[in-house]
């Protein structure tokens, strides 16, 4: 009788822990990190000592409890990292190459239609070199060109300086996912395999490793304990969690806004060069906006130059030598105009011509910073198509990874419902049982 009893007893535990099993997997079908538990069992059968007369040597039979097993599919999980690191850094590179485009645009209001409209102004002035209105107009679209120049490069350093403050931001949160990682590792090699805390701890874990492969690509191998063990990707000397030891990234920048990533692990220092994730991203696109700086830094200077060249070569009214028109101290971010006075033009040329020098203005045009300027738009509206088409990719690759993903580990409500539906009737079952062997020892007893 005792026998049943217990049979009864295994039963009610056992179906009861896969009810509580089945709770938390409803309660968290819509929680991030959640994989669905499933709680394994076991039938126990009855078995007999070498003396069966021996009840000392009688085990009874029932259901046996095992371990919280976490519905979790690794080479799902390593596609579902690698895609989204891959994505990460694309869509950063697109939102700030994006960005980088608005700063250069060429339309309506742009650096290239200033200058059009400078050069426009040089023609308006030739057919009248002697008058004020047309001479005011030539300053004034030189200095409307200076200053879209300038306001270009003010948008580049903005947009650099948000780079580098994103990626600072990172680095922070990257480094504080390494620490709590090599926390969770120390956890789990306290945890007894197959507990409800090891199981937690897990899901946490790969929460981890997803928030630090959207920062950084990552290669990851797990122990027995389930302890990760995490790598830079593409550099297998470069550990950034190993066991409870976690490294720690420091941001460089160089001079041109150029950023570069070191890492320390155990007091060795040693370069990073992330190949995917938002800082690999972030690192690339600091490299664009510092060679677009650079070339407008480059056109402006050249600007400068050629009309202040084309300036000395010519006389003003008064006959004297045209004085520079234009400053480019310091690049594109320093050019200004130096007068407004109308009759510092010198539009003449030294043979007395009243628009002789005009005629070579319009020579420089050719190779000037007009055509320069509209052959870096276009080469950067090029490089955001591609962006556009790399990040479109990379996004429904990690979509369909993370839903692959999902197909394991996600919770299934209907799923759930039939294995509630099924474990209710079991704890009844057994509840039954418990029920039956009380009745009959009541029965026996009575016969007394």
């Amino acid at each position: 009788m005792s026998d049943l009893l217990s049979i009864g007893a295994s039963g009610v535990s056992a179906y009861r822990s896969a009810l509580s099993v089945i709770g938390d997997n409803v309660a968290n079908a819509e929680t991030d990190g959640y994989s669905r538990r499933s709680v394994t069992l076991k039938q126990s059968t009855g078995s007999f000592g070498s003396d069966p007369l021996s009840t000392n040597r009688v085990t009874s039979g029932g259901v046996t409890q095992g371990q919280v097993v976490r519905a979790w599919d690794d080479f799902r999980a390593s596609e579902s990292r690698v895609s989204q690191a891959d994505a990460g850094r694309a869509d950063t590179r697109l939102r700030w190459l994006s960005n980088v485009e608005t700063a250069i645009d060429d339309g309506d209001t742009g650096a290239g239609v200033a200058l059009t409209a400078f050069y426009t102004s040089g023609q308006t002035l030739s057919a009248n070199p002697n008058g004020t209105a047309p001479r005011q107009g030539f300053l004034s679209t030189l200095g409307e060109a200076a200053t879209t120049i300038r306001t270009s490069a003010d948008a580049l350093a903005r947009a650099g300086q948000g780079v580098k403050a994103e990626a600072s931001a990172m680095v922070e949160a990257l480094n504080g996912n390494m620490d709590s990682l090599a926390q969770i590792n120390n956890a789990l090699k306290r945890a007894a395999p197959g507990s409800a805390a090891a199981t937690s701890l897990s899901d946490t874990r790969d929460q981890l490793l997803d928030d630090i492969s959207k920062q950084v690509g990552i290669d990851v191998s797990l122990d027995a304990h389930g302890a990760a063990t995490v790598k830079l990707a593409g550099s297998s000397d470069l550990t950034l969690v190993d066991g409870n030891v976690a490294a720690s990234f420091e941001l460089r920048t160089a001079t041109d806004g150029r950023l570069s990533l070191e890492s320390t692990t155990r007091g060795e220092l040693k370069i990073a060069s992330p190949s995917g994730g938002a800082l690999a991203g972030l690192v690339d696109v600091a490299a664009t906006i510092a060679g677009r700086r650079a070339d407008l830094d480059s056109i402006a200077s050249d600007f400068a130059k050629q009309v202040n060249d084309w300036q000395a070569a010519g006389r003003t009214p008064a006959g004297t030598p045209g004085a520079a028109l234009l400053t480019a101290t310091g690049g594109a971010a320093g050019l200004r105009l130096t007068t407004e006075d109308p009759a510092a033009i010198a539009a003449a040329s030294t043979d007395g011509t009243s628009n002789g020098n005009l005629a070579q203005l319009q020579s420089q045009r050719e190779n000037g910073a007009e055509n320069r300027l509209a052959a870096i738009v276009t080469q950067h509206a090029l490089s955001v198509s591609a962006a556009k088409a790399e990040s479109a990719a990379a996004t429904t690759r990690r979509d369909n990874a993370f839903a692959a993903r999902d197909e394991v580990g996600g919770v299934d409500l209907d799923r759930e419902a039939a294995e509630l539906l099924r474990y209710q009737q079991a704890y009844s079952g057994s509840a039954k049982l418990i029920q039956i062997a009380r009745e009959t020892l009541q029965s026996v007893l009575n016969l007394f």
